[in-house]
């Protein structure tokens, strides 16, 4: 690391109140590079980190971490964080079993001042911390720093309808770029794009401010009523924002690339004492061209691609083999809208990563992305299935738990056919504890009338979402893991809810979903295979089914979800209803947090993969 002369220097935000301005310009730079080189060799997440060096750096050097406190939202943009706060000799295990986290860890670092893996949390819990400093007694700043696209979800509003009316010492940063994954949406990406085609608007209002100051007598007076009017005058004046209006002190827009300026608008908020907002405008990618001009496919890069010339986005498209499961769901999606005008589809901002984006550009009246607020993306698809339409919501599993009321209350209440595709289902990888798909299944079978489906294979997938659309009413979910089918794993029975592979009926091995295509695999190399039961449609549990296995001896099952309200606890406890008089045994994921690992390691570690699964029914066969 000796090509990082200034890097090397800065072991605690402290050092970096030490430097002059050549030296911070040399710092960023030096950043700049720390990060491609070690992020290009771990994966994670660039553009994003690559554009918020210079704020990063203003922000430790203006404020006193961790008295002063800084929340991320939603945390991937936290790497430059990271490397300032010590950190930095331990970047190469980013995002490894046991490493770095991607996100703001608190238990990782005293500077981390509170967990951020989803989006839209930052003003709350900023809020919070900052009404603890006051009820403290302490004069410590909470600084939340919220990219614009997280202001297309719903909880930044009520947090900041509740910031406005207080007098705690809040900073809002508002990281703007446009960008969400993909670029943002909606009215309010749209009124901060005006605010930036005005950069007049803080020197203006400095200005009129300053005027004030220095008339005698009436001065003074004059400013403060202006403040607490709604008269013209005012908006000739002060031309208020949105935040104003919401009682808050606006900044900005501010070159969020200029530190001298930022340092002194950070200032200048620090030292006002109540909620404020400052507006920075960033570049996603900063530095590095290639994330420049393609901030969506760098926004998360896999290690080593930036080895080759190829873009995250480049690959086996194209009508040729599909990579993933996601890539399978737009492609029959696209094919399903072909044939079907009522056909919708729904994103919370993620049209690349849940394969819509064909979906997007073919169909593009019939596509709704709706930004980060998964909560209203599905009372959105209810208000088009009352009317007759046949909405499908794609969502990772980590972000449908946002949106469990709406599902049950606005949704399955009502009988309303909405279709879930549930993508990054099961164990995730290197994204960890926040991302991790363990948690749907038990959500998911706790609403009355649900029906849910789990794919094990490509073709799986294309049959199980033609049934949820065209055989099933009220709410289905067709959920799927992330990445690639299974090798080697055959399609059977798909139209059927389950399937049954005839073998020794001492002991009887069930799973689903990827799991299922593990067990299959692993069932081939027993000499003497157990009787396998592979289920398509995991919920209802299938009465018939139920019956057969009640007069089995002994049953074991295999699921890629968490215990507590997963299917073999349901299973379980339905078998001994019916006077199951057997063995049962679970094999599941813990009831806990799963840190970041590989998906391969998690999988064998809790032995679900195919080698742990022929060694579990061996073992249990004796």
């Amino acid at each position: 690391m000796e090509h990082y002369p200034i890097l090397n220097q800065i072991h605690s935000p402290s050092d970096l109140k030490k430097l002059d301005n050549w030296e911070i310009g040399r710092l960023c730079y030096e950043i700049r590079q720390f990060l491609i080189e070690h992020v290009s060799k771990t994966g994670g997440h660039l553009a994003s980190n690559l554009g918020t060096v210079e704020l990063t750096v203003a922000l430790h050097r203006v404020f006193d971490s961790p008295k002063d406190s800084i929340v991320w939202d939603v945390g991937h943009q936290s790497y430059t964080h990271k490397i300032l706060t010590g950190r930095k000799e331990r970047f190469d295990t980013l995002r490894q079993r046991d490493g770095l986290s991607g996100f703001p860890k608190p238990h990782e670092s005293e500077h981390d001042a509170f967990v951020a893996g989803h989006a839209s949390i930052s003003i709350s819990a900023a809020y919070g911390i900052a009404c603890a400093n006051w009820l403290s007694g302490n004069d410590h700043t909470a600084i939340a720093v919220v990219g614009d696209g997280a202001f297309t979800g719903g909880m930044i509003y009520e947090a900041i309808n509740n910031v406005g009316r207080s007098n705690v010492r809040l900073i809002v940063i508002l990281n703007h770029n446009d960008m969400s994954i993909s670029r943002n949406v909606g009215a309010f990406a749209r009124y901060l794009s005006t605010i930036r085609a005005k950069p007049g608007y803080l020197h203006m209002k400095q200005r009129v401010e300053s005027f004030l100051d220095h008339l005698p007598v009436i001065g003074a007076p004059l400013k403060r009523a202006l403040r607490h009017s709604k008269s013209v005058l005012k908006y000739i004046l002060f031309h208020n924002t949105f935040f104003e209006e919401m009682g808050m002190e606006y900044f900005g827009p501010v070159d969020g690339h200029n530190i001298a300026q930022m340092e002194q608008v950070m200032e200048r908020a620090k030292n006002l004492g109540r909620p404020s907002v400052i507006q920075v405008e960033t570049i996603k990618g900063k530095g590095y061209s290639p994330a420049e001009e393609s901030p969506s496919a760098y926004h998360g890069v896999s290690a080593h691609m930036m080895d080759t010339e190829e873009t995250p986005a480049a690959g086996e498209k194209n009508g040729i083999a599909p990579l993933s499961f996601s890539d399978v769901f737009g492609e029959e999606m696209c094919r399903f809208a072909a044939k079907n005008q009522k056909l919708c589809a729904i994103t919370a901002a993620m049209a690349v990563g849940t394969g819509l984006e064909p979906f997007s550009e073919q169909y593009h009246d019939r596509f709704f992305d709706v930004g980060i607020a998964e909560e209203h993306a599905v009372t959105f698809a209810a208000g088009l299935a009352v009317k007759g339409y046949l909405p499908v919501f794609a969502v990772y599993s980590t972000f449908f738990q946002r949106c469990y009321d709406q599902l049950l209350h606005d949704a399955a209440l009502e009988k309303t056919h909405v279709v879930l595709a549930i993508d990054r289902a099961g164990i995730v990888g290197d994204d960890g504890d926040t991302h991790q798909g363990v948690f749907d299944v038990p959500l998911l079978t706790s609403i009355p009338g649900v029906q849910i489906y789990s794919p094990a294979s490509f073709e799986g997938l294309r049959e199980d979402l033609r049934r949820a659309l065209y055989e099933d009413t009220g709410v289905a979910v067709v959920r799927y893991p992330r990445g690639k089918e299974m090798p080697g794993y055959f399609a059977f029975g798909q139209k059927e809810d389950h399937v049954w592979f005839d073998g020794d009926r001492s002991l009887t091995a069930i799973s689903y979903g990827r799991t299922a295509a593990a067990l299959y695999q692993a069932a081939g190399k027993i000499e003497n295979p157990p009787e396998l039961l592979l289920l398509n449609r995991i919920w209802p549990l299938d009465e018939e089914m139920l019956r057969v296995l009640a007069e089995r001896k002994q049953i074991v099952i295999f699921e890629e979800s968490v215990r507590s309200g997963s299917i073999s606890e349901h299973l379980f406890c339905a078998l001994n209803e019916r006077g199951f008089k057997g063995k049962c045994t679970m094999v599941t994921l813990p009831d806990r947090f799963i840190s970041q690992c590989s998906v391969d390691w998690a999988l064998d570690q809790y032995g679900l993969s195919a080698e742990k699964i022929e060694e579990k029914i061996n073992a249990l066969r004796g």
